[in-house]
């Protein structure tokens, strides 16, 4: 692809200030089909710059930092999927030790970890997200208005903590279950954070590391952030 037209496409998608979901998804697309060596990265990462430096006089600068922020993050991704290093699980209860599995995606955690559950209660989870604090992860949580009261609740503890804590203020349950670790790696499924989740029930959780699955979870997680904000 020729420089003017990577250019014209990146323009493009800033033009309204802001990268939407389906334009996330066209340019992992197309930089997928496109050299993907670390040179070749250092230049549409330089492109992506060149863009962000013409719009300045038009748009808010929080804008185009956030557009610069997501195409880098595009930039890096691209590539991934199908390479050997790919996670793709699929974890059952009982017998798949999903709870053992969090922790240790909180163990490996290096920069910041998304948390949108219904209701946590299972205090080995949580020993692991404080532990992922305290080495300097960015931690930020969105639960349920009513199951944060629940006995056993671990919302206000993690608050005490010092980590970042959202709760939906509607009627209906915020009934989300899944978390991104370092914009990379997605935990999604029936598993809710408890016990009895642990050692009872019959659930579900897939992890993964496709940006095609991985980033409008990232968007939903700050779309729900802001507006509860």
């Amino acid at each position: 692809m020729k420089k003017v037209d990577l250019l014209k496409i990146l323009e493009e998608t800033l033009a309204d200030g802001r990268l939407s979901r389906g334009e996330r998804r066209a340019l992992a697309e197309l930089f997928e089909d496109l050299d993907l060596s670390p040179s070749a990265r250092s230049g549409y990462l330089n492109r992506a710059f060149e863009v962000a430096g013409g719009a300045l006089d038009r748009l808010q600068p929080m804008e185009v930092l956030e557009w610069l922020l997501a195409m880098s993050k595009i930039v890096a991704r691209a590539g991934r999927h199908g390479s050997t290093g790919e996670v793709a699980e699929v974890l059952f209860e009982p017998g798949d030790d999903c709870m053992g599995r969090l922790r240790r995606l909180f163990d490996g955690a290096r920069s910041n970890v998304r948390v949108c559950v219904f209701t946590i209660t299972d205090n080995r989870v949580v020993r692991s997200m404080l532990d992922a604090k305290r080495r300097g992860v960015a931690i930020r949580v969105i639960s349920d208005n009513d199951k944060a009261y629940d006995l056993g609740s671990d919302i206000d503890r993690l608050r005490d903590e010092g980590i970042e804590v959202r709760c939906d203020r509607v009627p209906d349950h915020m009934h989300h279950k899944f978390a991104v670790f370092d914009d990379r790696i997605a935990v999604t499924g029936s598993y809710n954070w408890t016990r009895g989740a642990a050692e009872k029930n019959l659930e579900n959780m897939l992890i993964t590391d496709d940006p095609r699955l991985t980033s409008p979870y990232v968007d939903e997680f700050e779309k729900l952030w802001r507006a509860l904000e």
